[in-house]
């Protein structure tokens, strides 16, 4: 999804909202995971997001990440 992974630059960047981590791998990851088949290419381009942020994270930070993405539920 397009908006998710605009947020997870966001986080990223720290453009707009406090700089985290967490939330941007969290982002990209349900980005990816939200990502149709027929966009394969867009799912593809959030995972190396997603692993490029993970590049920057401690252990325990992807867990919290990954727990979050689990949890999370649209509004």
């Amino acid at each position: 999804d397009v908006a998710q992974s605009n947020l997870g630059f966001m986080y990223e960047r720290g453009e707009g909202v406090v700089q985290d981590h967490v939330q941007a791998y969290k982002w990209f990851s349900l980005a990816a995971a939200q990502s149709p088949a027929s966009e394969k290419e867009d799912g593809d381009e959030a995972l190396r997001n997603r692993d490029r942020v993970a590049a920057n994270m401690t252990p325990a930070q992807i867990a919290e990440a990954r727990k979050l993405a689990r949890e999370w539920k649209p509004k």
